[in-house]
């Protein structure tokens, strides 16, 4: 029997609804930030909401900047560059405001603010978090513009290690309990002008978050209930915002959908997110296509440890068949309704590197919560039967 030890954790003070965006610059005053660095990408740096945003927090009488060189896979350099702006500008706080990697870069500048040590000193592994100079953490305001990553409600960001000296680039974990944003402000109305194919992609990724979180081995009841609602949330709501983005009740559902995600994984994530984080590293691919399109080659390779609970989770989405084969089946189902590739080879990724796929899968410290433990040769293999789209190939 597994033994009954683990340490839980849960999201942070969140404000849901429509128009609660205006709602910012008290959030900062709460938090003593008399000036905020508002982190974003340059696609949403040039938009309305934005402006809005920032200009509502000077008329507050906050002096506010705006941060936007994030790539869509951020780097060690955005941060790098991001905390020297934070510096420059004597900035006291920062906005989050935006997707997954404008999330994760603002939570990395929030850390970095006042660190001594560089950035990958602080990479989730053993007890690395406790290097951090705790009261050099910037207070955060998180706010998501699309319904993914759920990084609003997480404790660490993902950040690519370019990979100097001729080394490949490697997306790690930065970890600290203080990155968890004090405030977060859930406001579909941010959400409508997402596209629909990135609406797809990134609702996909809350999926993913709450599937691998069920399927993961460890003890976390609690995040398993959050897991299977979150799911739910999924299948009633995904389609709704793909197919009118103007559905607000669609998109604050995927909106809470994808916090759920991102709260129930602090159980743990697997193959799926292991190979993910490599290939993005790799190809610059988007994170949430990838989980999407990884998603029923790790279920299949994962079924000897997970059937049990798919099937439950079948039962609970009340699916006319109720059993693993009927669970796939309605995964595969909704990727083709969302127009969602079949294979890594669609997105223009090859068999290449399988051999560095499989060694960078492996030591991913997502694959630590896969439901069975690959060798890298297998993640090379499951690596090869996503790009082949054979979902019956052995590993």
């Amino acid at each position: 029997m597994t033994e009954l030890i683990a340490n839980w954790n849960y999201p942070t003070n969140v404000s849901v609804g429509r128009g609660r965006i205006s709602e910012l610059p008290q959030a900062c005053k709460r938090l003593g930030v008399s000036a905020p660095l508002l982190v974003t990408d340059p696609g949403l740096a040039a938009l309305a909401m934005v402006s809005d945003a920032s200009s509502a927090c000077s008329q507050a009488g906050l002096q506010c900047a705006v941060f936007s060189a994030i790539q869509g896979n951020p780097t060690g350099e955005n941060v790098e560059e991001g905390v020297r702006a934070f510096k420059r500008g004597g900035h006291d706080g920062v906005i989050a405001f935006g997707g997954g990697s404008a999330l994760d870069a603002a939570k990395a500048i929030a850390l970095m603010a006042g660190q001594d040590r560089p950035l990958w000193d602080f990479e989730d592994v053993g007890d690395n978090w406790t290097r951090v100079n705790e009261a050099g953490v910037a207070p955060i305001v998180a706010i998501p513009t699309t319904a993914g990553t759920g990084s609003e409600v997480g404790r660490a960001s993902v950040i690519t290690d370019t990979g100097m000296d001729g080394q490949s680039p490697v997306k790690k974990i930065i970890f600290h309990p203080k990155m968890l944003p004090q405030i977060v402000i859930l406001d579909p109305d941010l959400t409508t002008g997402l596209p629909s194919h990135i609406t797809a992609a990134t609702g996909m990724d809350a999926l993913s978050h709450s599937l691998e979180a069920l399927c993961s081995p460890f003890y976390h009841p609690m995040a398993e209930g959050i897991a299977v609602e979150g799911i739910r949330l999924v299948k009633t709501y995904l389609a709704r915002a793909v197919n009118d983005g103007n559905d607000i009740e669609a998109r604050m559902q995927m909106l809470v959908a994808s916090s759920m995600g991102a709260t129930a994984f602090q159980k743990g994530l697997g193959g799926m997110h292991a190979i993910a984080h490599t290939l993005g590293a790799l190809y610059g691919a988007h994170h949430g296509l990838l989980n999407a399109i990884l998603m029923p080659y790790v279920l299949q390779a994962n079924r000897l440890e997970i059937e049990e609970r798919i099937v439950r989770l079948a039962q609970y989405l009340d699916l006319g068949d109720p059993s693993f084969e009927g669970f796939m089946a309605w995964v595969l189902a909704m990727r083709s309704d969302l127009s969602i590739p079949h294979t890594l080879a669609d997105i223009d990724i090859d068999e290449s590197q399988a051999e560095k796929v499989g060694e960078m899968s492996a030591v991913d410290p997502s694959a630590g919560g896969n439901p069975i433990q690959y060798s890298a040769r297998q993640y090379s293999q499951l690596f090869i039967n996503a790009v082949r789209g054979d979902l019956k190939g052995s590993l």
